[in-house]
């Protein structure tokens, strides 16, 4: 008897679940490595921008400079203490760190501009932005270290590192250092050089910001993947999907901003707007009437009462010797524009830093009829070059020698000014002058900046000049901000009331204060209004202030 086949199922064999390979050293690292020079090149272009603006809009860059730096680098620390709590989760914690970053130093500029248009005020907002911005910055070094030894993981789970992993984690910081300075050097240097020319302080830093969102979300979404939750990766997608969205929008309005913040901030007649290299440009006022001048936001030309300054600036130095004149500064071309009424002068050298003045100057009809087209005038020859630099090379050639001087420049309390306020400059312009020449420089308000016109005075006198201070009333209000817009001691806001001249002449007796025979007709400036002048400025002197040197200044009040 035949006994059935019982056919038995194959048996199931289990299989492990295959396990994808952790991410190498070399997979990690690099990317890593990247990221770390991608964000620290941000990461400096976000306080280069704070300082820039702060700068512009505050004045006084040292001291911008100064509060910027030294109060990110403090929030960094408390950045770095903040993000133990987040090592656990270091993947999903950078990816929030950088969105905010992003965020935060993309629109940083236009708040901090916003603040000042619309509010008067921005200084607590640079606060609060170099505040955030250095937390958030510090945060990134502590995350950073656990996501670049990330590789390390698997290979040695369970077991104590050896000396050679130990020397090989040292490695890893280093690299880690190494790329964060490297980036922070490339985002230093196109700050100045690739951002601001072709994109202006306010797009440039919302295109920062974006780039920083990609290189930070896609490093934690792509390299570490595998660290995230479902739940935090669609956390990470959403948060960096809306911070580029805002900084995107920004982008798109932000020349409508610009220009409803510079209305703010100029009134509803701003005619011209221009961003050079150096600074920006605007020209307000209407078409039939004088127009304004603003360097960087400060007024540097009112039309309605420039006349008075460029008169006492001008003609006491013109009494004298005056066949050849150096204006240094005066792009705006009104200081040539007075020199060049009397017949005597044979040339006119004017000293600009900035083309773009000069052009403006020149091609503006109300600027250039503001000025008398001075700059069509066969004898006036326009060099641009810092001055202290140009003098130098003057002095080295041994063949520029100038009857009058005169020195047409920005309040010395504005620090970018405050080199050709120094001893040295002057002593630059002594070797310039023939021995009989006058040297006229603008000094800053009597009444409302002592201390500074005080400080000039000294700062000539100890370069070898003896001085005659006197000064121009009839100033119209400006600003409210900057060094040479600061309000009035009495709190009413308004604007410097008067002018400061000082007259020099080598040696220790003073120069004649006064108009030269063959004067032109002048609307504000007179013999008696010279000495009142004088008379005015004299009362308000004090206790002689030291000078000012290149090592040491002591404009920054």
């Amino acid at each position: 008897m035949i006994e059935p086949t019982v056919t038995m199922p194959p048996k199931r064999v289990r299989r492990a679940p295959v396990r994808r390979p952790e991410p190498s050293r070399e997979t990690v690292r690099f990317p890593v490595l990247a990221v770390v020079f991608v964000c620290a090149a941000c990461g400096l272009v976000y306080e280069l921008e704070l300082v820039a603006l702060a700068s512009y809009l505050i004045g006084d860059s040292v001291t911008q400079a100064s509060v910027v730096l030294s109060v990110m680098v403090f929030a960094m620390g408390v950045g770095s203490l903040l993000a133990k709590a987040l090592r656990c989760r270091a993947a999903v914690g950078f990816g929030l760190v950088e969105a905010g970053l992003a965020l935060v130093g993309g629109t940083s500029a236009m708040v901090l501009y916003a603040a000042f248009a619309w509010f008067g005020e921005s200084r607590y907002v640079l606060v609060a932005f170099s505040l955030a911005i250095g937390v958030l910055i510090g945060a990134e070094i502590p995350l950073l270290m656990s996501l670049i030894q990330r590789g390390d993981r698997s290979g040695r789970s369970g077991r104590k590192a050896s000396l050679g992993e130990q020397d090989d984690a040292a490695g890893t910081v280093a690299d880690l250092f190494a790329a964060d300075y490297v980036g922070a050097l490339v985002g230093g240097l196109a700050f100045p050089f690739l951002l601001l020319p072709w994109l202006g302080q306010l797009t440039g830093a919302l295109v920062t910001g974006a780039v920083n969102a990609v290189a930070g979300g896609g490093l934690v979404l792509w390299v570490f993947r595998r660290d995230l939750t479902t739940r935090s990766r669609a956390l990470l997608v959403a948060v960096n999907v809306a911070v580029l969205a805002v900084l995107a929008t920004a982008t798109v309005l932000v020349d409508d901003f610009e220009q409803a913040a510079r209305r703010a901030v100029y009134g509803e007649r701003v005619r011209v707007a221009v961003h050079t290299e150096l600074q920006e440009i605007v020209v307000t006022g209407s078409r039939e009437g004088p127009p304004d001048l603003f360097l960087d936001g400060r007024l540097r030309v009112a039309g309605r009462d420039e006349y008075r300054y460029h008169e006492a600036l001008v003609h006491p130095a013109m009494n004298g010797p005056h066949a050849r004149v150096l204006i240094v500064g005066g792009g705006d071309g009104m200081a040539a524009r007075e020199a060049l009424r009397y017949p005597g002068v044979r040339s006119v050298t004017v000293v600009e830093l900035d083309p773009g003045v000069v052009r403006l100057a020149r091609t503006d009809p109300a600027l250039a009829k503001l000025n008398g087209q001075a700059f069509r005038d066969p004898r006036v020859r326009v060099v641009h070059a810092d001055a202290f630099h140009w003098l130098r090379g003057a002095t080295a050639r041994l063949q520029e020698r100038y009857d009058v001087v005169i020195s047409d420049l920005p309040d010395p309390g504005i620090t970018p000014s405050t080199k050709l306020y120094a001893q040295e400059f002057y002593g630059l312009v002594a070797r310039v002058l023939t021995p009989s020449g006058r040297f006229a420089v603008h000094a800053g308000s009597v009444d409302d900046r002592p201390r500074v016109y005080w400080t000039v005075d000294a700062t000539l006198r100890a370069a070898g000049f003896a001085t005659r201070p006197y000064s121009a009333s009839g100033r119209t209000p400006g600003f409210t901000a900057g060094p040479d817009r600061a309000d009035r001691a009495d709190g009413t806001g308004r604007g410097p009331g008067d002018w400061g001249f000082l007259l020099a002449a080598r040696g220790s007796r003073p120069p004649a204060l006064g108009l030269a025979p063959d004067v032109p007709r002048l609307r504000s400036l007179g013999e008696h209004t010279l000495e009142a002048a004088a008379r005015r400025a004299e009362r308000g002197r004090g206790a002689e202030p030291p000078p000012s040197t290149l090592v040491h200044p002591r404009y920054g009040g």
